[in-house]
């Protein structure tokens, strides 16, 4: 697996993208990302979908490698940790994350984190919160207007179109805006929304080699 980076400065904090859907943040050692939702290949296959595990296998071996590349202290996931509730997926999360007993794991509840004490308990979560304001950065899973710091989030599951001459190329994005930074979604098995991503702003779009600012 290949890791392309890019810096960027926000609030004078500097933030590193990367090509696998995550960033890391270097002063407080934090790995971020956004929707993973684990558990979403056992839902469907629970409804008759016959989808392979390996899926979220490949999501988690991707994670493994920018831990071990970064070396961070904290793992923040800005919401959509998990698809629908408890199933075996899960399970498999929670032993890849026992492999990992020093790193605090930080939730931002999203839409789909719909999680009891018990399962709170089995996800070994350090933090778990609707929002989290750390230093001049908000984290929220959704953007949301009236805020005065600057708004790190997920859920939209970012994408970005670029024409060719031969065909139309949907890639997943960051996207950059006066007070939101929007991150892509971290696992693969997701669609991407290309309609409803700030306006304005930059976008940094990435292949499997590199990152292009646009």
């Amino acid at each position: 697996m290949n890791i392309a980076t890019k810096n960027i400065s926000v609030h004078n904090e500097t933030f590193t993208l990367t090509n696998q859907r995550a960033l890391f943040w270097k002063k407080e050692k934090a790995l971020i990302l956004s929707d993973l939702h684990i558990g979403k290949t056992a839902h469907f296959r629970k409804n008759g979908i016959a989808l392979a595990n390996q899926i979220m296998k490949n999501d988690l071996e991707r994670l493994s490698i920018l831990i071990e590349y970064f070396q961070p202290e904290k793992f923040m996931v800005v919401g959509d940790l998990l698809h629908a509730g408890d199933n075996s997926d899960v399970d498999e999360f929670c032993s890849w994350r026992n492999q990992y007993p020093d790193l605090q794991f930080y939730l931002i509840e999203g839409n789909h984190d719909r999680i009891s004490k018990k399962l709170e308990s089995k996800l070994c979560l350090n933090f778990k919160t609707k929002l989290l304001e750390m230093n001049d950065f908000l984290f929220i899973h959704d953007f949301e207007k009236g805020h005065e710091k600057f708004q790190i989030t997920g859920h939209i599951h970012p994408g970005f179109i670029i024409n060719s001459s031969v065909r139309k190329i949907k890639l997943p994005c960051f996207a950059m805006s006066e007070n939101q930074l929007l991150l892509p979604a971290f696992s693969e098995f997701t669609g991407l929304d290309t309609r409803n991503i700030p306006k304005k702003g930059k976008f940094f779009v990435f292949t499997d080699a590199e990152i292009y600012e646009i």
